[in-house]
């Protein structure tokens, strides 16, 4: 049963606003991973000697295992008990941190990243999901608010302690630092979470799917794999001949889980939960949310090709993003309470018009007024992914949290996947790599209507959603 959160003693409050703060380690420590790592990624290939190829892995492999294993991360929260699957999740993933700081090859490295990206599955989907069961409708703004100024500050702080951290080279360990860090948060994060955090489950006790998770993973691999590698490899046949095996796996999931559901056994996925309509649409908009996911791609060659900035410059330009992002979510609850299911529309609406700016502004070659629309996006973003979540969360029963967390955020990792595939392609084939400036700054602002149109469109699929009673 969920845990009731009816209690109003100070007790009782402050453990729980104690838990958010453990919870919020497992929040941060996923992305904050993802970006470090690209920052990194010079000195690790320069130091083993790793090929191309296996030096993008580390990225790519990271990536495509977290997002096909989140929504099987969820649903071990939601049949196992959440705070279990948290710590060890979080054990995962400090065996895996350890094992990518002493690495010594690239294959052992690629090896951790890959069970780094599982571990990150299993642990980041509890934190949305205990956030959704221990807290009171009046609090969750709050704790949501805080859920995702953290997701901001994993992207900003992700850049630049990179850089920090490989610069610095404490006892001579270089970049394997980024990793290592991890460790100490870790070791504080376990037995605050023993202490602090509450569990919660499903209340109907029941197996594992073994044939539907394995399933799932199939056609999500076959989906998310050709789309990171296929730019990066010029989209040989095998990625062709992947993806299209990807609608024929999905379906012979879906089967699957109808007959289970049908049946006595118990589906990974349950049809019933996504036969809410505004589930549904839920889902759709933040999949045209992330539309946005391509834009620190396109700029960060804009800066550079462009406007021929060093990568220092180029990694500062986009600090007022970072800091928008940082503050949109502080104010969301207020927003919440004025706007209610409208919040994540509104935010979402600041960043169409953030996305415009910046795209008008780069057409007549004007990038010295770009921090504004670039504070607005990263405002608007603040704003919107929390309240996207939780309108995500809300269209299901709440034995249902975790699969519902763990769908939304896989929602997000395959559009970051998709819609870098497709607006990425777009922009490289307008400013191919021996482009000069002029076709790359002609490029970045087509980029970016394409990724305006696709907010726009979540606005419009938000707008139409409405939590459950």
């Amino acid at each position: 049963m969920n845990l009731s959160t009816s209690g109003r003693g100070d007790g009782a409050d402050a453990r729980r606003w104690l838990a958010l703060c453990v919870l919020l380690a497992g929040t941060l420590l996923p992305p904050l991973d993802f970006f470090i790592v690209n920052v990194a990624l010079p000195a690790i290939q320069s130091d083993l000697q790793a090929t191309p190829s296996l030096a993008q892995l580390v990225v790519s492999v990271y990536a495509a295992a977290y997002a096909v294993t989140l929504i099987l991360g969820g649903r071990l929260g939601d049949l196992y008990g959440r705070k279990r699957m948290f710590i060890a999740g979080m054990l995962g993933f400090g065996v895996a941190s350890a094992l990518c700081g002493c690495a010594p090859s690239p294959g052992v490295l690629v090896a951790g990243r890959l069970l780094q990206g599982i571990s990150a599955a299993v642990m980041a989907p509890q934190s949305l999901a205990s956030i959704h069961a221990i807290f009171p409708a009046g609090e969750k703004s709050r704790a949501l608010g805080m859920y995702g100024a953290t997701f901001g500050a994993a992207s900003v702080a992700g850049q630049l302690l990179g850089g920090l951290l490989v610069s610095a080279d404490l006892f001579g360990l270089g970049w394997r630092t980024v990793f290592l860090i991890n460790l100490p948060i870790i070791a504080l994060a376990i037995p605050a979470a023993v202490a602090w955090v509450r569990d919660s489950r499903s209340e109907q006790a029941a197996r594992l799917d073994i044939v539907g998770a394995l399933l799932l993973a199939a056609g999500l691999l076959a989906l998310v794999v050709p789309l990171i590698e296929g730019r990066e490899r010029g989209w040989p046949a095998w990625c062709i001949g992947v993806l299209a095996l990807t609608p024929p796996l999905l379906l012979v999931f879906w089967r699957w889980e109808q007959r289970q559901e049908r049946g006595s056994g118990t589906p990974l996925v349950p049809p019933a939960a996504l036969a809410s309509p505004g589930l549904r649409r839920s889902l759709a908009a933040a999949f045209f949310f992330y539309t946005l996911a391509p834009f620190f791609l396109v700029f960060a060659v804009y800066e550079q090709r462009g406007l021929g900035h060093d990568p220092l410059t180029a990694g500062l330009a986009v600090l007022p993003l970072g800091v928008g992002f940082l503050l949109g979510p502080l104010s969301g609850a207020t927003l919440a309470r004025r706007l209610g299911a409208d919040t994540a529309a509104f935010g979402m609406g600041l960043e169409v018009v953030g996305v415009l700016a910046a795209a008008g502004l780069a057409w007549v070659d004007a990038p010295g007024w770009l921090p504004g629309p670039l504070f607005l996006i990263g405002l608007g973003q603040g704003i919107a992914l929390p309240a996207l979540v939780r309108l995500n969360v809300d269209q299901v029963d709440a034995r249902w949290a975790g699969l519902a967390a763990g769908m939304v955020n896989a929602t997000l990792q395959i559009s970051a996947a998709v819609s870098t595939a497709v607006i990425g392609g777009l922009f490289f084939a307008l400013s191919s790599h021996g482009a000069g400036p002029a076709a790359v700054k002609a490029a970045f602002p087509v980029a970016l209507l394409v990724i305006a149109a696709g907010l726009a469109l979540a606005v419009v699929l938000s707008r139409k959603t409405r939590a459950m009673p």
